[in-house]
Formats: structure tokens, sequence, C-alpha cells
């Protein structure tokens, strides 16, 4: 396992998704949140990869930090959420998250493992993708909680298919 660089296209405590366009290297404002939803931390994607619903691969970026949009972010996975969605259509895809701390974090250094995060802040985390998720018509069904080498291997055996 190594370092993953990360784009942050939301930051901590906002109420609107912001989706990065690489077409014109820019942001584009997507969805606002409903009263009182806001991103509990630092949300983006992985660069260069592909998930199945076709975008690049999600990440949360556990840390005491609120970055900007578009900031590149060294970090290292230390698990993921494995995840069902269904759209509003009815078809059901994995969307998995992962999970990631920025090397240069402080306060989560010693976090290499999900299982060493606090139950209340993944249970949050879980609990902010359900409500995210049926604000747009979304269900969200959390299959299990990976290991930082299994979310790893998303990387890329989710790069290996596209």
């Amino acid at each position: 396992m190594g370092i993953i660089t990360a784009m942050v296209e939301c930051t901590k405590g906002t109420n609107h998704k912001l989706n990065y366009v690489p077409e014109v290297n820019k942001f584009k404002l997507s969805k606002i949140l409903p009263a009182g939803l806001v991103f509990p931390f630092d949300f983006g994607m992985i660069p260069g990869t592909k998930g199945e619903d076709g975008d690049p691969l999600d990440i949360m970026l556990i840390s005491e930090i609120t970055a900007c949009p578009g900031c590149l972010m060294d970090c290292r996975i230390i698990g993921a959420l494995k995840v069902e969605q269904t759209e509003k259509n009815g078809e059901k895809m994995r969307n998995d998250r992962l999970i990631g701390v920025p090397v240069v974090s402080e306060l989560f250094k010693e976090v290499k493992k999900l299982n060493q995060l606090p139950d209340k802040i993944l249970d949050e985390l879980e609990a902010f993708f359900k409500n995210y998720n049926k604000q747009a018509g979304k269900k969200f069904k959390v299959i299990s909680r990976l290991s930082p080498k299994k979310a790893y291997a998303l990387i890329h055996m989710e790069n290996e298919a596209h």
C-alpha cells in the first residue's frame, strides 16, 4: 500500500456539492444540500480513477483541517465503506466511499485503520451519506466497512476494469 493523491471537491462544513470538470479545469456547482446538511470532512475524488458509476472514485478525508476546492492531498487509505446505491430508477450499483487521512494530519496521524476512529465519527459518516443520497432520491446502503488493504485493492480493481 502506498500514498494516494486525492483532490478536494467539497470542503468540510459546506452545504453545496461541486464537481471537477477536467475539460475546462474548473469546478461546477452540481447541487445545494438541504438546510442543516453539510459535509462533515473534506470530500473529493482520486484523479485518474473510475468507479462503477463512471466518475472518479470518491474519498472522504478525515482531518482537522478544511482545505479549498482543488487542493491536492497526499493521504493514506484507512478503509472504505462498501456501498450499494439504488438510483431513482431502481438501478443498483456499487458506489464505495474510500476513507483517507492526509499524511500531514497531526490529530489523526496515528490512525491507520477505520476501527481506530471513534464509532461516533463512522456512524455520522454513514448517516451523512444516507441523508445526502436520500435528498437526491437515491438509497444508500452500507454493506460493510473495509480494511485498508481491501480498500486499497478497490482502487486498483476499479482501474483495471476500466
